[in-house]
């Protein structure tokens, strides 16, 4: 370790939260990379706790659970996988299981709220969430599949709550609710998505649905912008920065920006 670091503990994450503004009985949606945050001790666990010590009994934490891998091989790029493969993954994908399958590429923070005990997860096949705290079912459920982050979506749920969104060593690119703004431009292209899920017998079926075509190849520069706003709030949280802002505030900015830099699309 560097000279000058030190460990960070629940109790000295809780003041760092606090000081960047986290609202005791809140809702917020969290976005962690826990490796820029420095020795944690504890770990996710550590950040889990200090959280929910300054939300406080009536705050609720809410996180991406993803699980991008459930989709139809046709459309796999990175990397992609031979044509004549893609019916044998079709078959034996195992079926979306809200309470069993493990998100992908969220990171341990997420993980660990999704297996909390009294954490709740909705039951998208591809761009589930996860929640602990009051307000979960109401976040949760309805997910519809063909409105994975949009209006119905729990992101729209958050919208509707007035929460807040906080980056954990990660940045705008990670910002999932930055997407809600993209529905809401006057036309979008579209796509069809497939994915596996349980059915309730126990066995499986392959569902498919019509989306929009979601791009995040602009958050960055587009959360740069928003960060000089003054819509976010930046300050340390362990080694690293924490970024806490009002989900309404970054969509509607993130709106004006799209329809700005990246232009109306026709399908």
């Amino acid at each position: 370790m560097s000279a000058g670091t030190r460990p960070h503990t629940r109790a000295s994450l809780a003041a760092q939260l606090r000081d960047l503004g986290v609202r005791p009985g809140g809702t917020v949606l969290v976005h962690a990379g826990l490796r820029g945050l420095g020795f944690l001790c504890g770990g996710p666990e550590a950040v889990l706790l200090a959280l929910r010590d300054v939300l406080g009994p009536a705050g609720t934490v809410v996180v991406p659970t993803h699980t991008p891998e459930n989709s139809d091989p046709a459309g796999w790029t990175n990397p992609p996988v031979p044509a004549d493969w893609w019916p044998v993954i079709r078959d034996g994908l195992p079926g979306f299981d809200p309470a069993v399958t493990p998100s992908r590429f969220m990171g341990a923070f997420a993980e660990l709220v999704r297996t909390s005990p009294g954490a709740r997860r909705s039951d998208h096949p591809h761009v589930s969430f996860a929640a602990i705290g009051p307000a979960a079912e109401r976040i949760l459920t309805g997910h519809r599949l063909d409105d994975m982050l949009g209006e119905t979506s729990p992101l729209g749920r958050l919208h509707d709550l007035d929460a807040d969104v906080l980056l954990l060593g990660v940045g705008h690119g990670s910002n999932t609710s930055l997407h809600l703004a993209e529905y809401r431009q006057p036309a979008v292209p579209r796509q069809r998505l497939g994915a596996a899920r349980l059915i309730a017998d126990g066995g499986r079926e392959w569902v498919w649905w019509d989306d929009v075509r979601l791009d995040d190849g602009g958050f960055e520069p587009l959360g740069v912008d928003l960060d000089a706003s003054g819509a976010v709030r930046l300050g340390p949280v362990g080694d690293g920065t924490g970024r806490l802002m009002r989900q309404r505030a970054a969509v509607d900015f993130a709106v004006r920006w799209l329809a700005r830099n990246r232009g109306t699309e026709t399908t």
